[in-house]
C-alpha cells in the first residue's frame, strides 16, 4: 500500500467560496469510520484492513497506526481528553488504546457477534458498544467489566452514542427503530418509530434536543427528543445513508451516501446538495470543530477534506 497527498478540484453543487478537496489516498482498503480529536485538527480512520490510523489535516500526514484487531474495524471514538481511543470490530471485541503507551491497553469481550459501533462517555470512565447480536453494552473502563447489557432491539444495533454530559444513550437498529436508554439502569426510556427500513445511524445535535437518523433507503428523519415525535423527513435516496452528522451550529446536516456522494442539507432553507468526488460508497462523515471543513471516508480508499 502507498500513501500520497494530492490537492484536486471537484465537482461541487454546494455553494462554497473555494470548492475543492484534499484527497489522502491510501489504497487497498476502505474506510469504515472517522473520529475527530476533541480539540486538535486530527482525525482517526478505522478501516477494513484491521487497522486504525491517525492523520493530521489538512496536510494528510500519518501520525500513528494501531494494529491488534483480528477482523475489520467498524468504528472508533476519542476519549474526551484525546489521549485514548476506543475501537470496535467484526472480531466481536472492543479495544482501548493509549496513545502515550502506543498500544492496546484493554480488550473488552462479551458480544457474540460483530460490534458495529462504540462511543465514549464525557467523563471518560465508560464506553458503550452496539452489536449485530441485537444488544448494546456499557463497559466500566476502571473495573474492566461490562456494567450492563441493554436488550430490546429485535435486530442488529447499528449505532450508539452518549448524549454529552448525561446518562442518556441513543441507539439505532435494523429493526427500523431508534431508542433512548438510561445508562445507569440499562433500561429503554423511549423508542422512536417511523422509519420503513433498517436504521443505519442516528445522532444528537449539540443542544441534545433534536435527533437526526438515516436508513437503508437514504431517508433522513429529524426527531423531537422531548416529544418523542418525528419533525420532518427528507428523502435523499434511493441509495442507503450510512452515517449522518450535524455541524457544530446545528444548521447543516451531512449524510454519507452509498451513491458515492456526501449530501448536505441546509436546515434553514431546506436546500439539499451533493458533494461529488468519491469513486465508491461514502461510509463516514464528520465536520471539524469550526465547521470550516467536512471530512469524508469511503470505500474507494480515500479520506477527503472538503472546504
Amino acid at each position: 500500500c502507498t500513501i500520497a497527498v494530492q490537492l484536486l478540484h471537484c465537482r461541487n453543487s454546494l455553494p462554497l467560496s473555494r470548492p475543492h478537496f484534499y484527497r489522502f489516498l491510501y489504497v487497498c482498503l476502505f474506510f469504515c469510520s472517522l473520529a475527530l480529536h476533541p480539540r486538535k485538527d486530527i482525525v482517526v480512520t478505522a478501516s477494513d484492513d484491521r487497522l486504525w490510523k491517525m492523520w493530521a489535516f489538512p496536510n494528510g500526514n500519518i501520525i500513528m497506526t494501531g494494529e491488534g484487531h483480528t477482523d475489520w474495524l467498524s468504528a472508533c471514538c476519542f476519549h474526551p481528553s484525546g489521549t485514548k481511543l476506543v475501537t470496535s470490530s467484526g472480531d466481536t471485541t472492543v479495544r482501548i488504546w493509549d496513545f502515550t503507551k502506543g498500544e492496546c491497553i484493554l480488550t473488552l469481550e462479551g458480544h457474540s457477534r460483530a460490534v458495529w459501533d462504540c462511543s465514549w462517555h464525557s467523563c471518560g470512565d465508560f464506553v458503550a458498544s452496539a452489536s449485530m447480536d441485537n444488544t448494546s453494552k456499557i463497559w466500566d473502563i476502571n473495573s474492566e467489566r461490562c456494567r450492563c447489557t441493554m436488550r430490546g432491539h429485535k435486530d442488529s444495533v447499528n449505532s450508539i452514542e452518549f448524549l454529552p454530559f448525561s446518562n442518556t444513550i441513543l441507539t439505532s437498529s435494523a429493526d427500523k427503530t431508534l431508542s433512548l436508554w438510561d445508562a445507569r439502569t440499562g433500561f429503554c426510556a423511549q423508542t422512536f418509530y417511523g422509519h420503513l427500513h433498517s436504521c443505519n445511524h442516528a445522532t444528537f445535535n449539540m443542544k441534545g434536543d433534536t435527533i437526526v437518523s438515516c436508513d437503508s433507503y437514504g431517508v433522513m428523519k429529524f426527531w423531537d427528543v422531548r416529544r418523542v415525535t418525528p419533525m420532518v423527513s427528507i428523502d435523499a435516496g434511493p441509495h442507503p445513508g450510512n452515517q449522518v452528522v450535524f455541524d457544530p451550529s446545528g444548521h447543516v446536516v451531512a449524510l454519507a451516501s452509498n451513491d458515492g456522494t456526501v449530501k448536505t442539507l441546509e436546515l434553514n432553507s431546506g436546500q439539499l446538495s451533493s458533494l461529488v468526488g468519491h469513486e465508491d460508497e461514502v461510509q463516514s462523515v464528520v465536520f471539524d470543530h469550526k465547521a470550516e471543513h467536512l471530512l469524508s471516508g469511503g470505500s474507494d480508499g480515500t479520506l477527503r477534506l472538503w472546504s
